[in-house]
């Protein structure tokens, strides 16, 4: 795999409409700005491009995780996201992103029973990417149902991918719409 750049961001909200938010909802953002090794012409085998995500899933988790300067096991909404350059195809975002990657991002943020949500795009440098968030241990939890941003100026690069994976020690701010309470959480299933 060859990097050219690694960036983490934080967010942390304090007020929403006036209103406070106490304590600030915090969300993390890791990237990885990689080269991609088909980029410009068609690969059957992406296997190479699954073992670059299994790779990821930990490094970037951690990162992630560290950033917010909490415990793996406090991490209570994780989400994954992955922008190919203009030469590349959705596939092989897909290939970073679902066949390997959730188990180490899983192990870096102290487990998780739910799906991890993500998406996946074509754009150019400074393309924003949504990273889909949800509860880690259970889908119906509501105030966890939320995105972050992810945006780097100079990438990605036609022959490169921008990679994602974001987490959260809360939900959204001021949550009041109902669902599964965090409270409530069995997680067996990874829906409730």
């Amino acid at each position: 795999m060859e990097i050219r750049k690694l960036v983490v961001t934080v967010e942390e909200t304090h007020r929403e409409l006036g209103q406070p938010v106490s304590p600030a909802t915090r969300k993390a953002v890791a990237m990885a700005v990689i080269a991609n090794p088909f980029a410009g012409r068609f690969e059957q085998d992406l296997s190479e491009l699954v073992e670059i995500g299994a790779s990821l899933g930990g490094t970037l988790g951690q990162r992630a995780v560290q950033a917010l300067g909490i415990t793996p096991e406090a991490v209570e909404s994780y989400g994954k996201a992955a922008m190919v350059g203009l030469n590349g195809e959705l596939e092989h975002a897909a290939a970073i992103l679902h066949p390997s990657m959730g188990g180490p991002f899983r192990d870096a943020v102290g487990g998780g029973a739910a799906l991890i949500p993500s998406a996946k795009k074509r754009g150019g440098a400074g393309a924003t990417l949504d990273v889909p968030l949800g509860h880690k241990d259970a889908a119906y939890v509501r105030s966890h149902y939320d995105a972050v941003e992810a945006r780097i100026v100079d990438a990605p690069a036609p022959d490169e991918i921008l990679v994602a994976l974001a987490v959260t020690d809360s939900g959204r701010p001021l949550p009041r719409v109902g669902g599964l309470s965090v409270d409530d959480i069995e997680g067996t299933d990874g829906l409730r």
